[in-house]
């Protein structure tokens, strides 16, 4: 295979770019640089162990991509792309309730039982009281105690997508922007339209996030994905050194998570149903404000940052679609990752371009399957 198109610009499309390119292969990658696109607005947790609720086979593929992270991060340090802010700081699994307490050992039991089978990113998993919790976290709140996962790892999103584009252009990819078509023909795509230009194509992959099944429509196939809204609380603390706080977990679907030299981020909000609709809105606001002062009250001395809106491409029963487009030769989707876009993202773009060369894949993706049976 000589060209291939990646379609999208997200975590996802620029991670399977930057494997392309570096394998050889001439790459173009097109992005339409929406509004709203959930790399650029997300701060992901890299410690899969320590999910408590994601769908059974989630975690396989889990621990293959966050066993990937460190790996790559190397990588792209060697050719100069190390500002990627994958950082492991640690987390805590808060317990904010005489029950979240009591529940703490069979956290801790599960979570080593997760390490002993092969999860990475969890580490040393022990028992820390209210004061020793706050010396790790400074704004935090009253707590009965917590879970300390000593080798959580933390990751903005944005940072990670810079540095794959920069890795991309390296080996030599074409970065393109703008509104890329399709070209069918027959049981296959022959490439893709870009501005009126024709590209053709050995192969395309198609890493679009919410925005997938307007892509796909040409060729007569949709996928079960739809944008969430999220959106996040940036909260910078002037007179704090933040860059070694632990990410706080275990208070929902919400968290809590820091950067350097003096960044929170709280939230984020998980607004199904909400199209594209990319607003900042005063509910939103509530909810993020009020989860950040509960936990964390010190927060309050803080500054508003900034406030930022992403649309997860969110798949019906919580797993991505990563694999062949049945019916089309050359065609590779991988979409829908949701909340773990971060997570799972700079893998799933080495899987994809692996999928689209042809090469084996280091996992089972039968639970992700672009046609696999949803309910």
């Amino acid at each position: 295979m000589t060209r291939v198109a990646v379609i999208g610009g997200g975590i996802v499309g620029a991670s399977a770019a930057y494997h392309l390119a570096r394998a050889g292969v001439e790459t173009v990658l097109i992005d339409r640089q929406d509004t709203g696109q959930a790399t650029a607005a997300g701060a992901g947790i890299i410690s899969p162990g320590a999910s408590a609720t994601p769908p059974a086979p989630y975690f396989p593929l889990a621990q293959v991509a966050a066993s990937y992270y460190p790996e790559l991060v190397a990588a792209l340090a060697e050719i100069g792309e190390g500002d990627s802010r994958y950082e492991v700081v640690g987390e805590l699994i808060l317990a904010r309730t005489d029950a979240e307490f009591e529940a703490l050992p069979a956290q801790a039991a599960r979570m080593a039982e997760r390490r002993a089978g092969g999860m990475p990113n969890i580490g040393e998993v022990s028992a820390v009281d209210d004061r020793a919790a706050r010396e790790m976290f400074p704004a935090l709140g009253e707590i009965k105690g917590a879970l300390h996962v000593a080798e959580a790892a933390r990751v903005d999103g944005d940072f990670m997508r810079r540095a794959l584009l920069g890795a991309a252009r390296h080996f030599g990819a074409d970065v393109r922007f703008g509104d890329a078509a399709l070209i069918v023909e027959g049981s296959r795509a022959a490439g893709v339209v870009l501005d009126g230009e024709r590209i053709g194509t050995d192969g395309v992959v198609v890493a679009t996030g919410a925005w997938t099944n307007a892509l796909l429509a040409p060729l007569g196939v949709a996928v079960a994905v739809a944008p969430q809204r999220g959106q996040i609380l940036h909260v910078t603390m002037p007179d704090h050194d933040t860059s070694r706080w632990p990410i706080i977990g275990g208070t929902g679907d919400q968290y809590m998570l820091t950067f350097g030299p003096n960044r929170v981020v709280s939230g984020a909000t998980r607004e199904t149903g909400s199209g594209f609709d990319v607003r900042r809105t005063v509910g939103g606001f509530k909810t993020i404000f009020d989860h950040a002062l509960v936990v964390a009250p010190g927060l309050a001395e803080g500054t508003v940052h900034e406030i930022r809106v992403g649309l997860r491409p969110l798949s019906a029963d919580g797993l991505p679609f990563l694999g062949a487009v049945p019916g089309y030769d050359g065609v590779v989707l991988a979409t829908g990752h949701g909340a773990s876009g971060l997570m799972l993202g700079p893998w799933s773009g080495l899987a994809a371009a692996q999928l689209v060369l042809g090469q084996p894949v280091a996992a089972d993706l039968g639970a992700v399957a672009v046609d696999r049976p949803i309910a």
